[in-house]
């Protein structure tokens, strides 16, 4: 029986147990801090980018791994014969995943490249639902079969607390901006076929207040929930918050709360926080 080998980029949001304990390879992205160039997981922490960010003349540049990166690893992680299934975020906010297919075409190696359509924990029910079912010895068949159907039933929200980064990055005018910082402005944003759409909007608290008091609902009307993750940028006060508030929803689901990953930072902004779920058919 040929071997499933799984690969994902830095992005996930696994914790270090997760990978190591279903055999997870993780190819990292860099990011640029003041024309410092880093690697996530390697030469900074989550943690580390966070404070950094805050501190940074400009905004961060996250940059996708060098094709040559994905060929080498393809090619070592294959020699033995292994298939390869490589799990990666939505294109809409990374190429990596078109640079792993162009990759996957240079190797030796079976590969196989999915698009998740998602990124963060959304992307880790996947990557882990993949990583178990091949260790167990399922076919390729049967996880891509898996990992569609959890992306077709998974929820992700994010709460985007400034709109700092957004302007910064160029993805809304500066005036926009300038106004949206003088009335407080709060932005939801909710993850549909792997591009983040605005939910809902409204100046202050009230707004990010109201969007947890309803996903709490969602959470209770929603059958079969196994899994929630919350993952934050610099902002684990709340996060812990939400989590206190969804865990009534969901009593027996450990929810996870850890630092996202500074791609996902550098796109939020200082503060937003992501809710995401995801729930079995029955």
């Amino acid at each position: 029986m040929t071997n499933i080998k799984i690969i994902t980029d830095s992005s996930v949001g696994l914790t270090d147990a997760e990978i190591k304990e279903n055999n997870i390879n993780i190819i990292p992205l860099s990011v640029m801090i003041d024309d410092t160039i880093y690697v996530e997981g390697e030469s900074i922490t989550n943690d580390e980018f966070e404070t950094k960010m805050e501190s940074s003349k400009t905004l961060p540049k996250t940059s996708q791994p060098p094709i040559g990166t994905f060929v080498e690893t393809f090619d070592k992680i294959g020699e033995d014969g292994s298939q390869i299934l490589s799990l990666h975020m939505t294109d809409q906010i990374s190429g990596t995943v078109h640079t792993a297919e162009q990759a996957a075409q240079m190797s030796q190696s079976d590969v196989t490249v999915i698009d998740t359509r998602s990124t963060d924990r959304g992307m880790a029910f996947q990557v882990l639902a993949a990583a178990k079912l091949a260790n167990a010895g399922s076919s390729m068949a049967d996880i891509i079969t898996k990992i569609a159907e959890i992306r077709e039933n998974s929820k992700l929200y994010m709460a985007v607390m400034t709109l700092d980064n957004m302007v910064k990055g160029g993805r809304i005018s500066r005036l926009t901006g300038v106004l949206s910082s003088v009335l407080n402005m709060k932005i939801i944003l909710e993850m549909i076929d792997g591009e983040l759409k605005i939910k809902n909007k409204g100046r202050g608290m009230k707004t990010v207040n109201k969007f947890v008091s309803e996903l709490v609902e969602e959470l209770k009307t929603t059958p079969n929930v196994k899994s929630v993750g919350i993952s934050h940028a610099g902002n684990e006060k709340k996060a812990l918050e939400v989590r206190d508030l969804l865990q009534t929803a969901v009593p027996t689901i450990d929810i996870l709360v850890r630092q996202t990953a500074p791609i996902i930072a550098t796109h939020g902004g200082p503060g937003a926080f992501a809710v995401m779920f995801y729930a079995e058919k029955a």
